[in-house]
């Protein structure tokens, strides 16, 4: 009989990807240790996105389950679920894994000597034209810039045991975008830690333009507001976009200094995009680098407004649901100071 300590586990959502999903499959089949189930929950494509994985059920070993209007979290829960193994690694459509990635995400919980119950993986853009190039840098760190003690995994690439997932209580199925920071607060809040893996790596392509990264971005706030998170850090946007810009604004044509020191300020704002890019753009000739540093700043600016814009709305909404919502997801962590290690995964 297997042990089902060993079985490696893969969950994935999808929902109309067939014009991407072919790019995963292909980096799945070339990985360097195989996984012994790979479990999509599709959310009601109607592309074809389910006869393409389906059709590479000669090269892995590919379940698909039909769950129709299922949010990204119901999806994952479903998917875990559904799996064998005590060992799940989680990824997204969309994405081109490195072919060691399971390899490197998984080696940590196989065998578990130090009682490892998750691993964080890594994630970069892959992208196709200068915009995307500035896109990414502008938004994602270099693995260089990670802080692994304070390092929240994205679903893209990340991997624990059963045992974690369920402490953890699973995805939040209540909340639309923003749901793997919350799972990542309630695992780390019941794992001893989260493993740094940096050389599991996949890679996706970021938003195609302007509006749909707006968007994007508009989305990310609004599950901000939702599940309260970064009060602070959206705070601190309005105070700078609302009162401090204005006000430097008002006094700039009275006095250089106040010039000076807007221009200094948005130089430093924009100053680790522009420095990750001279880190990427080595394949681009000096005419696209200089529009991919051109992009940035309108891409920050844009990100600044789309969250200004979804923060209040997901705060709108959390406000109008309080009530189905008694207990604060905060509540429910484990408190350091209560000394409270009885729901942590040891």
């Amino acid at each position: 009989m297997t042990d089902k300590t060993e079985i490696i586990s893969i969950a994935i959502t999808v929902y109309n990807e067939s014009n991407s999903i072919n790019v995963l499959l292909d980096s799945l089949v070339a990985q360097t240790v195989q996984p012994d189930e790979i479990l999509f929950v599709d959310g009601g494509s109607t592309d074809g996105t389910v006869d393409r994985i389906n059709a590479f059920s000669n090269h892995l070993p590919v379940r698909v389950l039909v769950i129709p209007q299922a949010n990204i979290s119901t999806g994952r829960n479903a998917a875990i679920n559904a799996t064998k193994g005590q060992i799940i690694a989680v990824t997204d459509a969309g994405v081109r894994l490195e072919p060691d990635w399971l390899e490197q995400i998984t080696k940590p919980l196989r065998g578990r000597e130090e009682k490892i119950e998750a691993v964080a993986g890594f994630f970069q853009a892959d992208p196709a034209n200068v915009f995307e190039l500035a896109l990414g840098a502008t938004t994602l760190p270099l693995k260089e810039e990670i802080n692994p003690a304070t390092f929240l995994p994205s679903s893209r690439s990340v991997a624990f045991t059963r045992r974690a997932w369920k402490a953890s209580g699973g995805y939040p199925t209540w909340l639309d975008y923003c749901e793997d920071l919350l799972f990542d607060f309630q695992l780390r809040a019941r794992c001893d830690k989260i493993h740094w893996a940096p050389n599991a790596v996949v890679h996706f392509r970021p938003r195609k333009n302007l509006r749909q990264f707006a968007q994007q971005y508009y989305r990310y706030a609004r599950g901000d507001g939702k599940a309260d998170l970064w009060r602070t850090r959206h705070g601190l946007r309005y105070l700078t976009y609302l009162i401090v810009l204005p006000a430097l604004t008002l006094v700039a044509s009275r006095t250089k200094f106040t010039v000076l020191l807007l221009l200094l300020s948005g130089l430093l704002y924009l100053r680790r995009p522009w420095l990750r890019l001279q880190r990427l753009w080595q394949a681009y000739s000096q005419t696209q680098r200089m529009i991919a540093a051109c992009w940035v700043p309108a891409i920050r600016l844009s990100g600044d407004i789309a969250k200004m814009i979804g923060y209040p709305v997901g705060c709108y909404w959390r406000w109008r649901n309080r009530r189905r919502q008694a207990v604060h997801w905060r509540q429910a962590l484990p408190h350091p100071a209560r000394g409270n290690s009885g729901g942590k995964v040891i």
